[in-house]
This record gives C-alpha cells, sequence and structure tokens, in this order.
C-alpha cells in the first residue's frame, strides 16, 4: 500500500498484527517525502516514512516479473488480509486479484483501497489529497468568513488529511470484516475508497442540506455553526485561547471569578439571569470577556475556564504538545529505537490505553528490502542461493 493505505497499516501493525510492506525494488515513493533525519534528502531517512511505517516488516518485490508473481501468490495462500492501494483492475490484471486468490485462501480478506473506488464514472480519474479535500466538500467548509473577506478562496487542511479518512475507513472495513470471518469462516472483498470516506466526514453539513435544504456557508471557526459562536482569543502573553460558546450557565459561572479580578463589568447585573437577554448582548458579553482574559496569560486563562466550567482549550505549538504533562502521564510518548543509527527516537502513541492487548510500537520503519531473506526464505522456503537468482533477475 502507497501512502493511501500506510496509516491504516500502521494502526493494525502497532495493534500487534504481523504486517509485511510489499514495496517496489527502489522502495515506495513516500521514502521521498521530507523533512529528513539530519536534513539529508535519503530514501531510509524519511521522517514522513518513518512515522507512518512502524511496526511493519518490509520486503522489495516486483509483482510484474514471473518470480515476483509467484512469492506473492504463495503469500497470499498464508495472509490474513491483504491490502493494496493500485488503480482499479490493476491486481485482477496480473491474476492477482480477490477471485484468483481466494481459490487457494477462502478466508482471505482484500481490500481495495483507491481514491474513487472499483466502479463508478470517476474511478479511473487521477487525484491527490488535495484534490479530495476539494471533491468531499471539506474545503468548501474551511476558510474565512464570506462577510467578512468575500473574495477568499476555500482552504484545504494540511497534514494528508483524506489518506488519513480513507485508511480509518479501511481499517474499520478489515476489522468488521475480521469479526464476520471469526463467526462465519469465509473471508471478503472490501471495496473501499477516500472520496467516500471523505463525504462521510461532511455529515453534520449534508444533513442540514437534506433536512433543511440550507447549503451552509463557509465560517471562520468563530462562526461554525455546528458549534456555535467561539473565539481565539490572544493572551498577555502572546498566546491564544479558544473559548466556547457563552450561554446562561457560562455567564453565571465565570462572573464571579472575573469579578475577583475587577473586570467583570455589569455581568452580575439581574438581567443576565434571563438567557434571552444574553443571546441579544452576545457581542456586549463577548467583548468583556475578551478584556478579561487578555489580562492573563494563555495557560491562567484555560486552566482558569476549565475550573470554572467553560469549555476551552489552549491552542499549542508543536514543542508544546511535546512537553504536555497530561499526555505524559498517560505515557503517550513511545521510545523507537534505531540500531543502525544508534539513537532513540520519540514517536506518537495511541490515542487509547488497552489493559488486555496492550498497543505498542514494536520496531522502527523497514529499510528498503530489510526482511527479504527472514520473509522469503524463512516463510516461503526458498533457499538463500535461490533468493540471491531471483534477485539478481530483479525480482526482489
Amino acid at each position: 500500500a502507497d501512502e493511501k493505505g500506510q496509516w491504516c497499516g500502521k494502526q493494525m501493525a502497532d495493534m500487534g498484527a504481523d504486517v509485511i510492506k510489499i514495496e517496489p525494488l527502489g522502495g515506495e515513493a513516500a521514502r521521498s517525502v521530507g523533512p529528513f533525519y539530519q536534513d539529508i534528502p535519503n530514501k531510509e531517512r524519511s521522517l514522513y516514512f518513518w512515522h507512518y511505517n512502524t511496526s511493519k516488516r518490509g520486503i522489495t518485490l516486483g509483482l510484474e516479473t514471473e518470480d515476483g508473481h509467484r512469492l506473492f501468490r504463495k503469500m497470499a495462500e498464508k495472509a490474513d488480509v491483504i491490502l493494496e492501494t493500485f488503480s482499479p483492475g490493476y491486481m485482477a490484471s496480473l491474476g492477482l486479484g480477490y477471485e484468483e486468490l481466494k481459490k487457494n485462501n477462502p478466508g482471505l480478506i482484500m481490500c481495495s483501497l483507491t481514491p474513487f473506488g472499483q466502479t463508478g464514472p470517476w474511478k479511473d480519474y487521477q487525484t491527490s489529497d488535495l484534490l479530495h479535500l476539494a471533491a468531499g466538500g471539506q474545503m468548501a467548509r474551511c476558510g474565512y468568513d464570506y462577510e467578512v473577506v468575500p473574495d477568499a478562496p476555500p482552504i484545504a487542511p494540511g497534514g494528508g488529511q483524506a489518506w488519513h479518512m480513507g485508511s480509518h475507513y479501511a481499517y474499520i472495513a478489515i476489522t468488521a470484516a475480521l469479526v464476520n470471518r471469526s463467526v462465519t469462516g469465509r473471508g471478503q472483498y472490501i471495496d473501499a475508497a477516500v472520496h467516500d470516506a471523505c463525504a462521510l466526514t461532511t455529515e453534520g453539513h449534508v444533513n442540514q442540506y437534506i433536512y433543511t435544504g440550507n447549503v451552509v456557508p463557509r465560517r471562520t471557526g468563530g462562526g461554525n455553526s455546528a458549534t456555535g459562536p467561539n473565539a481565539q482569543v490572544l493572551c498577555k502573553d502572546g498566546k491564544y485561547v479558544n473559548v466556547g460558546q457563552i450561554t446562561l450557565e457560562r455567564v453565571l459561572m465565570l462572573a464571579a471569578w472575573m469579578d475577583e479580578h475587577g473586570l467583570a463589568s455589569d455581568l452580575l447585573d439581574e438581567k443576565y439571569q434571563d438567557p434571552g437577554v444574553i443571546d441579544e448582548n452576545q457581542s456586549h458579553i463577548r467583548e468583556i470577556f475578551v478584556n478579561f482574559l487578555a489580562s492573563l496569560t494563555r495557560d491562567e486563562a484555560y486552566h482558569g475556564l476549565q475550573k470554572h466550567g467553560s469549555n476551552a482549550g489552549a491552542i499549542r505549538s508543536p514543542d508544546e504538545v511535546m512537553q504536555d504533562p497530561h499526555l505524559e502521564d498517560r505515557a503517550f510518548w513511545t521510545d523507537v529505537e534505531y540500531p543502525e543509527l544508534g539513537k532513540t527516537f520519540q514517536h506518537t502513541g495511541s490515542a487509547a490505553i488497552f489493559n488486555g492487548s496492550p498497543w505498542r510500537i514494536s520496531r522502527r520503519a523497514p529499510l528498503i528490502g530489510e526482511h527479504n531473506e527472514e520473509v522469503l526464505c524463512g516463510e516461503l522456503g526458498l533457499s538463500k542461493a535461490e533468493l540471491a537468482v531471483i534477485a539478481e533477475r530483479g525480482s526482489v
């Protein structure tokens, strides 16, 4: 699997599955994506590749060669799951499609994760993460208020969001298929599409259109209709805190705290016991809140708001996240050894803590062809001499 499915494979591998990543002979394209360790561009130094391929073993295999074809079929006979991200029909054209492979492995689960799926008028279209966010609806909701910046274009989220969405739903589908097989004994084929996954993540605004016929306009975060008005407030230390919607309960909880600092203004007036008055005076109340929070540091504002029952979040930079005491307390960061470099690096951990089947990163991402001998000789039965001959022929 390439960039579309590498996150799916990582989730399975870090949960304990024996995931064997099959790459073309020179390594896959994701190895050329930076940044690189010590800023030295090299296929073995891509931090991007390191992150998405932990806990996997790695081999190289030329599927279009006779040897590669034969070896892949032997692997498929023993596999529980095959995840592939080639263009629709490519695996079948090599004689490696699901219908062919299941003949020797009826319990096989095969998932094809492609941009638009195996069917439909767009199935052969070329695409990218950016284009999926455009076609899936995400970009139409990201950007600046039309009223504030009428000519501002949509803005795409960063970080390969479309590929993450596709991988998440493929992972869920594979897990469901494994559960089904544990009951029925039967494998199955999964046709997963990144476009479908992206469309699923706009359910809130799509549903508003379905039920009301209204197209939700693009809003800056502060005016998001799905969450209510919120604001990013600049504090006195030059850092920001995000503050949620103003409600009667929050005004009552926060007014006394603000009064301790002499900055409650008129919020203690009895009129603010009426929710209707609060709705009518949102701008005035927000101005008072903003002025109050501007007198505090970001962390004072964040912890104070939380202490007084208001949903708020500190807007943090990546280096601050690395020092987050809450994540540290939950042992979120994971040390991974890189023996060829003689170093250990921290990786992100899991979003959940398991007490019965612990999540862990078992190894760093594989080097190109690192486990060729281990897998092809140790598990498929080739001799070292046979492997050398096959390598000489350009099949591994």
